[in-house]
């Protein structure tokens, strides 16, 4: 972290403070584990590959799926009970996925991981933006550079222990969110969103969420953009190990990849975050990142040679480049946009809307995924692989002209929600 990063986060009050360094230990333990736990259960426990995919789904879906649930309970009592409970349960369940062999515990262990994730993510988005007051947009610009700085630190330091042990993997895990959970019973101040404490059912809570119109609107208008920024841990590396020379040249460049991303976030975001506030419009913003998402998929176009001495050259270049352009068009459209979420909620139910809104785009990944593979397929088969480019780009342009409409029509401005609401 450079001085000027910390500099900012001392600016904000420790409550601010408390959730980025949790962000970046959620994140640091998460990926410590789960980029080896494929391996350990097709290799050291010997499973059946459709079982391994049953496991690890089980665990995206109990977080998709229960998103919503967790940001309800977040609003109905209180934002620190929940990322409390969430860390506890996570703590269990990468326990659990050390000690476990049985085909039941190893699903009942990823579901505890997958809906640990369901109660604290939206609960710690809700809480910084309450507490970040008018700085919102700067305060996620910091909370990307923690979530990235995990993302680059786990997998390190879990290759390093998974050559001893994965069992060893998983207890380091667990000991983090153990570590995690006990600072923030004692140091995370309470806190609560507008609604907290009321006696509205819980179907009443989701029906005032559901009739935000312009809030749905501006999920769905954003899941291509999630289905993009995918890519990077499903397509790109998918190339890179058929253009490989070999294991070793592969791991290299998927290495390379992830870090030019994360390097990338982490160096720039405060910067870029502060020249777009500079020029652009919340909503501006957003659908020029978007523009820039879907052209990161242009170099993928060009040809490479098939054989060659320059052949994992041609490759590496693109891909990087993709993976490079993605991160920045991510650091662009990702503070904006979930400084709109709050905005378009009005500031009531902050954690259920954003609850929704990552199971809207949670499903707009899978549907994603799954077109982005059959696509790579198709094109592998019918000797056409700028395929699945052109349509990511297709995608990426889509989605700017769809928020491009939503601001031109008014749908993005906060007051037309609040009159709804008020008069419902």
């Amino acid at each position: 972290m450079t001085a000027g990063i910390l500099g900012q986060v001392r600016s904000y009050d420790r409550s601010v403070q408390l959730l980025l360094l949790n962000q970046f230990t959620i994140n640091l333990g998460f990926y410590m584990l789960m980029p080896y736990l494929a391996q350990h259960l097709s290799g050291d426990l010997a499973l059946a590959g459709w079982l391994v995919g049953l496991i690890l789904g089980m665990r995206n879906f109990s977080q998709q799926g229960m998103f919503l649930l967790g940001g309800t309970l977040a609003d109905r009592f209180g934002y620190k009970p929940l990322i409390v409970a969430g860390c506890t349960l996570r703590t269990a369940g990468f326990l659990a996925l050390g000690l476990v062999d049985s085909v039941p515990g190893l699903l009942a262990a990823s579901a505890a991981t997958g809906f640990a994730g369901a109660l604290f993510n939206p609960a710690v988005r809700a809480y910084l933006a309450r507490d970040a007051g008018e700085r919102r947009v700067e305060a996620f610009a910091l909370f990307n550079i923690f979530y990235q700085a995990g993302i680059l630190a786990g997998p390190l330091i879990g290759l390093a222990l998974t050559r001893v042990d994965f069992r060893l993997t998983c207890l380091a895990s667990a000991a983090v969110f153990a570590v995690l959970t006990l600072v923030q019973l004692r140091a995370l101040p309470q806190a609560r969103g507008a609604d907290s404490g009321k006696r509205e059912s819980v179907a009443r809570q989701w029906r005032q969420v559901l009739a935000n119109r312009p809030f749905l609107l501006f999920s769905a208008s954003m899941t291509g953009s999630y289905v993009l920024a995918f890519q990077i841990y499903l397509a790109l590396p998918m190339t890179l190990q058929e253009t490989a020379p070999g294991e070793a040249a592969a791991t290299i460049g998927i290495g390379t990849l992830f870090a030019v991303s994360g390097l990338t976030t982490i160096l720039g975001q405060t910067r870029l975050t502060a020249w777009c506030t500079r020029r652009w419009s919340p909503d501006r913003s957003i659908s020029w990142g978007l523009a820039l998402m879907g052209a990161a998929f242009i170099p993928l176009l060009v040809p490479v040679p098939s054989r060659g001495p320059m052949h994992w050259i041609a490759a590496l270049v693109p891909t990087t480049g993709c993976g490079l352009l993605l991160a920045l068009a991510t650091m662009v459209v990702y503070p904006f946009e979930m400084d709109t979420v709050v905005a378009l909620a009005g500031d009531r139910l902050v954690a259920t809307h954003y609850g929704l809104y990552n199971t809207i785009c949670g499903i707009g990944i899978t549907a994603g995924n799954l077109f982005t593979g059959a696509a790579l397929d198709a094109a592998r088969r019918a000797g056409t692989p700028a395929l699945p480019w052109l349509f990511l780009t297709t995608l990426g342009l889509a989605c700017a002209m769809a928020i491009h409409l939503l601001s031109r029509t008014g749908r993005l401005t906060p007051h037309r929600w609040e009159a709804a609401a008020a008069t419902a």
